[in-house]
């Protein structure tokens, strides 16, 4: 009998939801760095484990907003805790609670939504801390069961994925069987491109970019022509992506079609512009545009 089980992965900027996302779903679906923020927008992604079918949901780091793109993240994690099967809470091998855990915490507390908690990076501390950080989250909340894992190496993600298949549900798939994430071909592209901008962009820059592929068109031999345009806030910022001589354009272009075409199985020919778009982070039409809208 076929299940599925919908499944929200929240918690603080750079706990490692988009790292766990892709190790589970196998393939790269979720950009990653070290800067927080990383992720703009709820990323669906499926897992199938025998005849369960696991619909996961990366959200934006919670954190507390200074624009008007930070209000739409952050709302978009709140709504995402509320109906579904289970909540994933994500969390550091730290023995504390921060006050990002403690909002999400109480989140958990109004939707009345089954949680587990899931203590991430264990392959950076000694054991025997897990079982401080394991008391003070269970004093904090019921937590259906608390499980370590490690994202980056797979450790215990066998265990977190039976743990899961207790939520699903009996019933037909929710996705078709070889689809890995609802996202577009074009939107993983972009991101491909943001997540480089992340990697080689210093400081406030690179959280102050948009990036929005123009034109995607497949020859008859396969080969797939892309047209992208990223926006940024400032004259000067556009200099800086640009770099001297275009050598940091041609950097981060470089590294984004090496991924895109390792996505896509094809070669990609790809043609990059910066242009400025001023305070598009607080601007709510250049925000519809860009695709943040609260239906996402």
């Amino acid at each position: 009998m076929t299940k599925s089980a919908m499944i929200t992965i929240c918690g603080r900027p750079n706990v490692g939801k988009s790292t766990l996302t892709n190790a589970l779903v196998g393939e790269k679906i979720a950009i990653v760095s070290n800067k927080p923020q990383t992720t703009r927008n709820r990323i669906t992604a499926i897992v199938e484990r025998g005849e369960t079918q696991f619909v996961l949901m990366d959200t934006p780091g919670f954190h507390k907003p200074r624009t008007r793109l930070g209000d739409y993240m952050v709302n978009v994690v709140r709504e995402s805790v509320a109906d579904v099967d289970c909540v994933l809470l994500l969390v550091e091998p730290i023995g504390s609670i921060g006050p990002q855990e403690q909002a999400l915490i109480e989140r958990l507390r109004q939707t009345g939504a089954p949680a587990v908690l899931v203590i991430n990076k264990i392959d950076t501390v000694d054991k025997s801390k897990l079982l401080e950080v394991m008391a003070v989250y269970s004093a904090a909340y019921d937590f259906d069961s608390i499980l370590p894992i490690s994202a980056r190496t797979g450790e215990g993600l066998d265990e977190l994925l039976a743990e899961l298949d207790k939520y699903a549900v009996e019933g037909p798939h929710l996705f078709p069987d070889d689809m890995i994430t609802d996202q577009p071909e074009r939107q993983i592209c972009a991101e491909l491109v943001r997540e480089k901008l992340l990697k080689c962009l210093d400081k406030e820059i690179p959280h102050g970019t948009a990036v929005e592929i123009t034109k995607f068109s497949e020859r008859e031999n396969g080969i797939i022509d892309l047209e992208v345009t990223i926006y940024c806030e400032k004259d000067s910022h556009k200099g800086i992506i640009i770099g001297k001589k275009g050598a940091m354009l041609k950097k981060i272009g470089e590294l984004a079609r090496e991924d895109i075409e390792k996505f896509m199985g094809t070669k990609v020919y790809m043609e990059t512009w910066v242009k400025v778009k001023e305070n598009w982070r607080d601007s709510m039409a250049s925000l519809r545009n860009f695709g943040f809208t609260q239906d996402n």
